[in-house]
């Protein structure tokens, strides 16, 4: 059985949208970062990744292989659309009260960013490979050299930040116990007014602590005159 708070679903909805307090965190930036580098990725295969000698046919830079080209356009479309919804989802977990759809959220993120991660790095294998194998007459005074190569140093880029986001993605949901997981949510210091509480020790004394969260050190206080009278006797001489 889960527990309450598996996940963060204690706090739903305790916490008000901080705009400053999202756009700043560092699983946000990341989601940026790769929603950029899959926009520059597609753009610069679509814009010049195509050339036409001699003919009405548009020809890849990547040694004439459409395969290349139609790949980085599908993975850079796909991931730029991702990073868009798990953004707007980042947006929307914090309202999430359901342990399970949270879990739900978090697996999502896991496996799409796993993925993510392996089709970037195939890409990148693919791409370069494609690019070394073409040779300079293909390419009349140079066309399409800059976005290829732009394309190929953003996909290196992409590996980079899908990677950070699949480890964080794992980290959250291996320990989804913890009440600040996919949410920019901070956990809150406990209140100054907050009551201390008192537990007791084996000498009547008491340990005041202000966490509420601390299990007592003892269940029950000892009365000192049964200690007293429990005490062995030294024999008289």
């Amino acid at each position: 059985m889960e527990p309450a708070g598996a996940y963060g679903a204690g706090k739903a909805g305790s916490v008000s949208f901080d705009p400053v307090a999202f756009f700043t965190h560092p699983r946000t930036i990341l989601r940026l970062m790769s929603w950029v580098f899959s926009m520059v990725v597609f753009s610069c295969i679509v814009n010049e990744g195509y050339i036409n000698i001699g003919s009405e046919r548009l020809l890849c830079v990547f040694n004439n292989n459409a395969d290349a080209c139609n790949y980085g356009v599908t993975v850079g479309v796909a991931c730029f659309l991702g990073s868009i919804f798990f953004l707007i989802l980042d947006i929307y977990f914090p309202t999430m009260s359901s342990v399970k759809d949270r879990r739900r959220a978090v697996l999502l993120d896991l496996v799409f960013s796993g993925l993510a991660s392996f089709l970037w790095f195939v890409g990148f294998c693919f791409l370069a490979n494609q690019w070394q194998l073409t040779s300079p007459d293909e390419l009349p005074l140079a066309q399409g050299s800059d976005a290829a190569r732009a394309t190929i140093a953003f996909c290196f880029f992409s590996i980079l930040t899908w990677a950070v986001l699949t480890l964080s993605a794992l980290r959250r949901f291996l320990t989804g116990s913890n009440a600040n997981l996919f949410t920019w949510q901070h956990l809150e210091p406990a209140p100054s007014n907050a009551r201390a509480t008192p537990y007791p020790i084996a000498n009547g004394a008491t340990i005041v602590t202000t966490n509420p969260y601390q299990a007592p050190p003892f269940t029950e206080t000892l009365d000192p005159q049964k200690l007293t009278q429990q005490r062995p006797m030294a024999p008289a001489f």
